[in-house]
């Protein structure tokens, strides 16, 4: 008796395990179908998604009817890779010199200039009718150490920085429309940033660089530049105060860049942004955008994606609204470049397009800023 229960019991196993693995293979197959479904459903959302991109003009386009330019911060290796050299050249119409115009890179010593990174860059420029933004002459950053370790007299450095705006402002006059000629020279608090500049030729080599630049190329627009005075804060008062110091002694200052690197979760109030164009207008100054990152802290979901988005929309909207602002420039373009994760620990995916180029929301938003700008025009 007991044998045949274990055989009952053993073919009732095989029973269930067979029935086990048709219900496997039924539930493979459906799976397999809905994974087929769900491939096809995607393909088809990429294939509209490609119409739809074929469908928006570029964001130079759009920008150029707008009456702006757009544009991005860039390597001189990078414009060699195709893809990279492709996408700058068909989406803007300015770009700044990242990294080639600055003090360490281009004097790295007395006697040595180094122009041959700035020079493709601005011949890439002038190629596809683009203008350049210089960046930039004077700066507490990237300096050489023959700068940082010498010790110079008042006189002596004064002569140093004259000659290096000089040289390098001469170099591209009439070939670079606007120069950063002073960058964060001002602390969170609104006082003067502790620098070689300062403590050796004191506040007026602010004034100086202007008027050298201006010498050096009388074309050329020049821009006082800084982070963190997007908005209207103890910075912002002290950059308007600067640069209307500036004016009213005469000196050739015709704009301000408001760099814009912020993050997901602070970014500044664009109201508070417009009332700061405002002001800065009635002075007669210009206003560009120069330097707009939004960086997220990582791994970016769908939502940041698309508040990242809302955050260059307004931004760009508010630049659309005003008279004096003239650029909208981003540091760098794709996340397969950006400065942001090195420097910002946890933090990326801080650009318009991701790291395979493809456009982000923030590109569309952007785009369409730039249709809904037109569109109100047209109605007017």
């Amino acid at each position: 008796m007991k044998t045949l229960e274990i055989k009952l019991a053993y073919r009732i196993i095989l029973v269930l395990v067979a029935i086990l693995a048709i219900l496997s293979i039924i539930r493979g197959l459906i799976i397999e179908v809905e994974i087929k479904e769900l491939y096809n459903q995607v393909s088809e959302l990429r294939r509209h998604i490609m119409v739809v991109r074929m469908a928006v003009p570029s964001l130079r386009n759009l920008a150029e009817k707008c009456g702006i330019y757009i544009g991005v911060a860039v390597e001189r290796s990078l414009l060699d890779i195709s893809d990279y050299a492709y996408t700058v050249k068909q989406e803007f119409n300015i770009l700044t010199t990242e990294n080639a115009l600055k003090f360490g890179l281009v004097h790295p010593e007395l006697d040595v200039y180094s122009f041959d990174d700035a020079d493709h860059i601005v011949s890439f420029a002038e190629s596809n009718g683009m203008k350049v933004r210089g960046h930039t002459l004077v700066w507490h950053q990237q300096l050489p150490t023959w700068i940082t370790q010498g010790r110079y007299t008042r006189e002596e450095l004064m002569n140093i920085l004259r000659e290096h705006i000089m040289t390098v402002v001469g170099r591209y006059r009439g070939r670079i429309y606007a120069w950063d000629v002073v960058n964060e020279a001002i602390n969170d608090d609104g006082t003067l940033r502790d620098t070689i500049w300062l403590r050796t030729i004191g506040p007026e080599y602010i004034e100086l660089a202007f008027r050298w630049a201006h010498e050096a190329d009388p074309q050329a627009l020049l821009f006082y530049n800084d982070y963190g005075a997007e908005g209207l804060n103890t910075k912002s008062n002290a950059v308007y105060n600067l640069v209307k110091s500036l004016i009213e002694k005469g000196v050739p200052i015709h704009g301000v860049g408001l760099q814009m690197h912020i993050s997901l979760e602070n970014p500044p109030n664009p109201q508070e942004v417009a009332a700061n164009i405002r002001r800065l207008n009635e002075l007669g100054l210009e206003v560009h955008i120069t330097e707009m990152d939004v960086r997220i802290r990582m791994p970016a979901r769908w939502d940041d994606l698309i508040r990242q988005a809302e955050i260059y929309r307004e931004i760009i909207k508010v630049c659309l609204s005003a008279k004096n602002c003239k650029a909208f420039v981003m540091w760098g373009f794709t996340d397969r470049y950006s400065w942001i994760p090195s420097h910002f620990s946890g933090y990326g995916a801080a650009l318009i397009f991701d790291e395979s180029y493809r456009p982000k929301p923030a590109y569309y938003y952007i785009a369409a800023a730039f249709i809904e700008h037109l569109t109100k025009d047209n109605k007017d």
